[in-house]
């Protein structure tokens, strides 16, 4: 058992008959009244985020996970199948269990958390950000690039990104996994 003082980005706990994985919380100390830990947390089973406050001090039962690298090898339109690079051996997850599949290109490596209780896979974490070919977007205007305005662009993996206005086809931009948008143009 685990206490709020224990919580943090990233771990899993087991509440309403569920598993859920912390996505945010922040401690708040009122001037008046008891402290408490309001959260965000992400059911790993059914992918819905709900918000929920926890007094100080609460009890939480945390769910004891283990983290593995896998590649990411194909979809094959109901599932995604990932190799475990230690062992070879694969898994299949269905969409719900991946928080942004539409910026995974084959080959690449992710983490996946596995419950130790039943060996089941809870989450899969994608790195902080991807680098990705722009493959289909209008051409940019030039002298066009005074403000913020951005258009829509398909990567390689599939997704569709806003990017500003210089960018083309053929480029390489680098994509934020936690929000899904632009960050960079990558030079080569």
């Amino acid at each position: 058992m685990a206490s709020t003082s224990d919580i943090r980005n990233g771990l899993c706990i087991k509440y309403n008959n569920d598993i859920y994985k912390i996505i945010e919380f922040l401690h708040v100390k009122p001037g008046k009244g008891p402290a408490f830990v309001r959260t965000k947390m992400k059911s790993v089973t059914s992918g819905k985020v709900l918000d929920n406050t926890f007094s100080a001090g609460h009890k939480i039962e945390d769910v004891r996970v283990e983290t593995h690298k896998f590649q990411y090898l194909y979809n094959d339109g109901e599932f995604f199948h990932f190799m475990n690079e230690a062992d070879y051996t694969q898994i299949r997850l269905l969409e719900a269990a991946l928080d942004n599949p539409g910026l995974m290109k084959e080959g690449q490596v992710v983490t996946i958390l596995i419950n130790t209780e039943d060996d089941m896979p809870l989450s899969v974490d994608l790195p902080a950000s991807v680098i990705l070919e722009v493959t289909s977007t209008e051409p940019g205007i030039k002298g066009n690039t005074a403000t913020n305005a951005t258009k829509p662009a398909t990567v390689e993996s599939g997704a569709e990104i806003n990017v500003p206005l210089f960018i083309n086809e053929g480029d390489k931009i680098k994509v934020e996994t936690e929000k899904g948008t632009y960050k960079e143009r990558v030079k080569e």
